[in-house]
């Protein structure tokens, strides 16, 4: 077996669930694949300058899905997450991705979860 068969086949490519506090005591929900080369290329060339804000959005736009794998957020909401939303809830969904997030396991998002305080937008 090659080489870049034995790592595909050992690299796991299902959605992960992540979850961010909102501070509130309620919690947002989002599912998320590991991001690929490809796809940090392509955020990156969708920010449109070097900005690292800039990137991030765009790969947070393109990666967060709702359990059954819809987007959650769309480049049009870009803006309003930068003006009405508190700069430290936006940038720790973005690092989550940035990070790769590996403490969290694989999980099937068709599962129930124990805890049902979820936010969704």
């Amino acid at each position: 077996m090659r080489a870049l068969d034995r790592l595909k086949a050992a690299a796991s490519m299902k959605p992960q669930r992540k979850v961010v506090d909102l501070g509130s005591g309620d919690e947002f929900e989002y599912w998320s694949t590991p991001t690929t080369l490809a796809e940090r290329a392509k955020a990156q060339k969708q920010a449109r300058s070097e900005d690292a804000t800039d990137f991030a959005m765009q790969l947070l736009v393109a990666k967060a899905k709702d359990e059954n794998g819809a987007p959650l957020f769309t480049v049009g909401d870009i803006p309003e997450m930068r003006n009405s939303l508190p700069a430290a809830l936006v940038e720790s969904l973005m690092l989550q991705l940035l990070a790769g997030d590996e403490e969290e396991e694989a999980e099937d998002p068709k599962q129930p979860k124990p805890s049902s305080r979820k936010t969704g937008s």
